[in-house]
């Protein structure tokens, strides 16, 4: 696999065996009650909660209980989460497991996808793409995965030129970056 030359692309936190059963179960529940769309915005609300230095410098408190620390993320989500996912968020405080938010988050999107014969591709480019790249990129990836596919675009400079796409398990790594590591590797063999 390529190296990750990007440091614009998100990372999750967390062990995925831990955070799988969670993330099956509220990929169960969301196809269940056909709100496959609302459970990720509520995951991608507190997974960002999670991310928040603030909080998690609140919730790392020794000092406070694994209960005040969901009532911190619920308090700090307050209106824009359901009760099953105030729900959620207790069960994880309770069970220590609110730092895998993120991995719950990314692997509900996962099984979401696949659901929905999608895949989301992170496209990490140089210089902004244009509207006519995107589609170009988002074309050449259905036509290799056989999916719809879902960009989400950012912008490294570090990168030099090119752009590094990720969807599911592959990796192109066109960046000036590898292409520089890659001609120095020969080089030196």
């Amino acid at each position: 696999m390529a190296e990750n030359t990007s440091q614009a692309v998100e990372t999750t936190e967390g062990d995925e065996s831990v955070a799988r059963p969670y993330a099956r179960a509220l990929f169960e529940l969301a196809r269940d009650e056909g709100s496959y769309r609302g459970w990720s915005d509520q995951l991608s609300l507190m997974s960002a909660v999670m991310r928040n230095e603030t909080v998690r410098a609140l919730i790392d408190n020794p000092r406070l209980t694994r209960s005040d620390a969901g009532a911190v993320v619920i308090r700090t989500c307050a209106d824009d989460i359901d009760p099953h996912a105030v729900n959620l968020l207790k069960v994880l405080a309770e069970n220590d497991r609110l730092a895998q938010l993120p991995m719950i988050k990314a692997l509900y999107n996962r099984f979401r996808a696949e659901a929905e014969g999608t895949v989301e591709a992170e496209v990490v480019s140089s210089t902004p793409l244009s509207d006519e790249q995107k589609t170009a990129i988002a074309n050449a990836l259905k036509q290799r995965l056989g999916r719809d596919v879902k960009l989400n675009c950012s912008v490294n400079e570090d990168l030099v030129g090119g752009a590094v796409v990720r969807a599911g398990d592959l990796v192109i790594d066109g960046s000036a970056v590898e292409r520089l590591r890659q001609l120095a590797s020969a080089l030196v063999h």
